[in-house]
């Protein structure tokens, strides 16, 4: 049925369980390919960010989304699942915009997408990534509830 299917994550476990859900769908052929955004826009937020290495800073954020890349990675593979990954960087763009553009540069059949099921004032305040994508997205989406 999906031929093509990216797997936004992050590390966090409603990640995890979309990855999961889509190593599920996963049969012969088909290529999963894992993408971590390194999002510089909560960095210039932090009180006093005059005083923090901002290079060091994101370079922190890139070398977290390897490693987080690389073991996801690593489980797939060993599932026999034929994946590839990206560590995406797009300055002043919103996650989920480059999730979206990804989703139609690699020509995904599917986003399969973890939510963490906010509500209230921490969906308010922190928004969801996963509703902006789901409202944006030019191909399915499969939004994924961490247990």
């Amino acid at each position: 049925m999906y031929q093509r299917i990216l797997v936004p994550i992050d590390g966090s476990a409603a990640a995890q369980c979309a990855m999961q859900e889509a190593v599920k769908l996963a049969s012969d052929g088909v290529k999963l390919r894992l993408v971590y955004v390194v999002d510089e826009s909560h960095s210039l937020d932090i009180i006093g960010y005059r005083t923090i290495d901002y290079s060091a800073l994101i370079e922190a954020v890139r070398q977290t989304g390897g490693r987080v890349l690389a073991t996801a990675a690593e489980e797939a593979l060993k599932l026999g699942i034929t994946v590839e990954t990206g560590l995406l960087e797009e300055p002043g763009e919103r996650i989920s915009s480059v999730i979206g553009g990804e989703a139609v540069n690699w020509k995904a059949d599917l986003i399969a997408i973890g939510t963490h099921s906010r509500s209230g004032l921490n969906r308010l305040l922190l928004g969801s990534v996963a509703e902006e994508v789901l409202r944006s997205a030019s191909v399915p989406v499969l939004m994924v509830h961490s247990v």
